[in-house]
């Protein structure tokens, strides 16, 4: 990707010519594809992720200041965030209770997400969610509330740090020792994933 190309099509895009919006979504698919098939979202197919992000990038080219030439990384990150966002969302919607997360569609083999992604991964996808959900439910009161607060209510460490009024090394030292807990439990899962599909 030319960082200096994509500057000068994002100028003429906002000046209105269309067919440097064109060029420009072209050159961001690959990226928008490859973040698209890396994650599943509950209740959105890949389609949907990839318009989601198509509709990110589109916004982006809208709100860029141009005096800051740093168009690809701004855009790249909105796109992350966005995807993150879905996520977060996603995780909000649906139950809590280990397994009672998987769900499994009749209609799966019809779903145009199995055309980019493997059944397996998928299913173990949903798998690797139901153990983070169960992991997460034996931590501790004021872990969980960490949890909550900055990954699915998308607030900082250090605004939970001042909420909590504890210093923010603190914070940041319970969060690894969360991610290392929740590393260890999910590791695991890939492995029973392979019994179970084998």
């Amino acid at each position: 990707m030319d960082f200096n190309n994509i500057e000068e099509l994002v100028v003429l895009c906002k000046s209105g010519d269309e067919r440097s919006k064109e060029v420009i979504a072209a050159e961001f698919t690959p990226y928008i594809i490859n973040l698209s098939k890396k994650c599943y979202v509950g209740f959105y197919d890949f389609e949907d992720i990839k318009n989601e992000c198509y509709f990110t990038l589109f916004k982006c080219i809208k709100l860029y200041d141009t005096s800051k030439h740093r168009f690809v990384a701004y855009a790249t990150n909105a796109l992350r965030n966005s995807v993150n966002l879905l996520i977060r969302s996603s995780l909000n919607k649906r139950p809590k209770d280990g397994t009672q997360t998987i769900s499994f569609d009749s209609n799966i083999d019809e779903q145009s997400v199995l055309d980019d992604m493997n059944l397996e991964d998928l299913i173990c996808n949903k798998l690797i969610l139901a153990s983070l959900h169960i992991q997460i439910k034996k931590l501790s009161l004021e872990e969980q509330e960490l949890i909550d607060y900055v990954y699915f209510k998308g607030y900082t460490f250090r605004k939970f740090a001042e909420l909590k009024n504890i210093s923010y090394y603190k914070i940041i030292g319970m969060k690894d020792r969360i991610l290392d807990k929740l590393k260890a439990s999910t590791r695991k899962t890939p492995s029973t994933c392979n019994k179970l599909l084998n």
